[in-house]
């Protein structure tokens, strides 16, 4: 369930981290809560925090030189610390240089460039169509290209599902061997929330992006528009409600979410983590949750959802570190508040 990095770093392999990058950017024994969507985890042996390409890639080769457990983070979505920390190195990807090229209609950011809005908003700004249906969605380049980033095609029809591999012409990436080099889309092998990157240790530096004219500026805005408000309508602000997106995965084309709802579990809540009323494959963070209630409630769905329906739901967000055990709390019921409505509630008014 969890990626366990034991490895504490040597006295040699820190000072080799803190050469690599400047005295301030390279930390022990830090609280990555404070890094992750969901507000909550343990602390890392070490934290990188690099600012370019180049310096990724040479912390990635220090790390490896120097056998150091690694983990690269983003913007902490679609990831679950555990309460007892990683041990090892925590890579925090803030490359996010950018470039439009504007004779090839392509646009070039470094990994950590975070999609919405760093690259969307330049993207659209000058004129370049391709990118404007993956707005709100809390991810950098590197973590988009490694899920293959995907949602509806644009209202009113929403007839299927756009993916980013779509817009992908290359990437450079330091690749498990060590070298770095540029490689095509097709080197991916990209599918439904998967691209090659989950069975290999190579990692995106930067990827180009081939873009298209023809959509005008107003067009772009209008999906953003109506993209952005379908997520608010079903998934709860990252401010008041800290989460980590959805929790487990479809099966068999059937949401996870409405499997969840069927068995009545929304507003289920183990010490401070809470399954939301807007969105039964989403919990919250309602009030100082440790990553032990989320695996409590975890536990709870699953069983549930198996015993009742016969499905058994798999997970599709990333356990790092090491965890305490789930809590053992019983469940509470939290009632919907009366002024909330949700987008279940609005199809129902229709």
């Amino acid at each position: 369930m969890c990626l366990r990095l034991r490895m504490p770093l040597s006295p040699t392999a820190r000072r080799t981290f803190r050469q690599v990058l400047a005295p301030d950017r390279f930390r022990a024994d830090v609280p990555l809560a404070p890094h992750t969507t969901f507000q909550l985890g343990g602390t890392a042996d070490g934290y990188a925090d690099v600012r370019s390409a180049d310096e990724l890639a040479a912390v990635l080769q220090a790390a490896r030189t120097h056998d150091v457990p690694y983990f690269l983070l983003g913007t902490g979505a679609n990831v679950i610390v555990g309460d007892r920390g990683v041990r090892g190195l925590v890579i925090h990807n803030r490359a996010r240089s950018l470039h439009v090229d504007p004779d090839t209609n392509r646009v070039r950011a470094e990994s950590g460039a975070v999609m919405y809005p760093d690259l969307i908003e330049r993207a659209v700004s000058a004129g370049l169509s391709g990118l404007e249906h993956y707005v709100g969605i809390p991810s950098t380049v590197g973590g988009a290209l490694w899920q293959n980033l995907h949602f509806l095609s644009p209202p009113p029809e929403r007839d299927r599902t756009m993916f980013l591999e779509e817009t992908v012409h290359s990437a450079e990436i330091l690749a498990e061997d060590g070298t770095r080099k540029t490689v095509g889309a097709d080197y991916f092998d990209f599918g439904y929330d998967y691209s090659i990157l989950h069975d290999r240790d190579d990692v995106v530096l930067a990827a180009t992006f081939q873009l298209h004219r023809g959509r005008s500026r107003a067009r772009m805005r209008e999906i953003m528009d109506a993209n952005l408000q379908w997520r608010a309508e079903r998934h709860p602000p990252l401010d008041t409600e800290p989460s980590v997106g959805s929790i487990f995965k479809k099966i068999e084309g059937v949401g996870a979410g409405r499997l969840i709802d069927e068995c009545g579990l929304k507003g289920a809540r183990i010490g401070g983590a809470m399954i939301t009323h807007r969105h039964a494959n989403i919990f919250v963070n309602a009030e100082d949750a440790r990553a032990a209630d989320v695996c409590a409630l975890i536990e709870l769905a699953r069983d549930t959802v198996e015993r009742e329906t016969g499905y058994r739901l798999e997970t599709e967000i990333d356990f790092v570190g090491e965890f305490a055990p789930p809590t053992d709390a019983e469940p509470t019921f939290v009632p919907k508040d009366p002024d909330l409505v949700t987008a279940a509630d609005r199809a129902k008014a229709s």
